[in-house]
């Protein structure tokens, strides 16, 4: 079959023998779930630093095996998915290198694509492809127990696999992500780390930084903020608990886009500041109004529904304990 045949996608079988999820948190998870409801793999097997992490994905039947070695993990393995934090890429890299068999694909999940090529991209053998990838879908709840099979329906998923990929490889791997249930963008990692700073990374900063205002303002108390939380406040709390160690990663990696995202919003900030002092409406109705519209926009385009819970699934029971 050729590579840029017009019915590749459509008839090369994104099953593989063994599939290595490096990471079985949230997004680990929930590919593992994704995978086999799909009858996309003979075996899943899981990697993860702490017992406890390996004997719950066991427990919930994820997984065919968990190891702590990547290098076990990977052993066989023809795709391999890098789910854990940006910060670990390059001791994940180095620790699972000798397991890649030649012909595996290696791909991630992490939401800053620049540093792939960088932390993870020495540590790939020869004859093993490299195919860095974003699942634009994700949760504040983290851990085994918090994926879902569903996750992917419907969303984004970017790939950035860069002019020397191999073209086979990126095939096989849409197709894979394709059939885990999401759509399939292929970018630059450049342009991808700039659109997801201003898409997802400056939501969760200002999120961040509003619930440190909120509980830092000495003539407001703790208790007044969590009893009067109005939906506005709620939901930038539900994005602020977020696992803190992923979001210092991806700051920390991903400064040029944040910083230069960061810029344009401080001088809109400032300018919306003017607006109200000066009781400028027709301004801020102006700007209100055109806000509306996107969000309209992006119900428009399967994103997001216009239901009172956002279209967030209902909470599982054991996602309260």
């Amino acid at each position: 079959m050729a590579p840029d045949s017009e019915n590749a996608l459509s008839t090369m079988a994104p099953h593989f023998d063994r599939l290595a999820l490096v990471g079985v948190g949230l997004i680990g998870s929930s590919i593992a779930r994704a995978a086999r409801r799909a009858d996309l793999a003979t075996a899943i097997v899981g990697c993860a630093r702490t017992k406890k992490t390996r004997d719950k994905a066991m427990e919930l039947g994820i997984v065919d095996a968990m190891y702590e070695d990547p290098a076990e993990a990977v052993a066989g393995a023809d795709l391999v998915i890098v789910c854990s934090h940006l910060g670990s890429y390059a001791s994940v890299g180095k620790a699972m290198a000798s397991g890649l068999m030649p012909g595996a694909i290696v791909t991630d999940v992490g939401s800053v694509k620049g540093c792939v090529s960088r932390d993870l991209g020495p540590h790939i053998p020869d004859g093993v492809h490299l195919v860095p990838g974003h699942p634009v879908s994700g949760s504040e709840k983290s851990g085994p127990e918090a994926g879902f099979a569903e996750l992917f329906d419907g969303r984004w998923w970017i790939l950035t696999p860069g002019d020397g990929a191999d073209a086979q490889a990126v095939q096989r791997l849409t197709a894979f992500v394709q059939a885990l249930g999401s759509q399939v963008e292929i970018m630059a990692a450049s342009r991808h780390d700039l659109v997801l700073a201003i898409t997802s990374h400056l939501p969760h900063l200002i999120a961040y930084n509003i619930v440190n205002t909120a509980d830092d303002m000495e003539t407001v108390t703790q208790g007044e903020v969590v009893k009067f939380s109005a939906g506005g406040f709620r939901d930038f709390t539900r994005i602020a608990a977020s696992d803190p160690e992923f979001w210092r990663d991806v700051f920390l990696n991903n400064r040029e886009a944040v910083l230069e995202t960061l810029g344009r919003f401080t001088e809109d900030l400032i300018a919306l500041q003017r607006a109200i002092r000066w009781g400028q409406g027709d301004h801020l109705l102006r700007l209100f109004s055109q806000s509306r519209d996107i969000r309209q926009r992006i119900i428009q385009a399967g994103q997001d529904t216009d239901a009172p819970d956002f279209g967030r699934r209902a909470e599982r029971p054991e996602e309260r304990d």
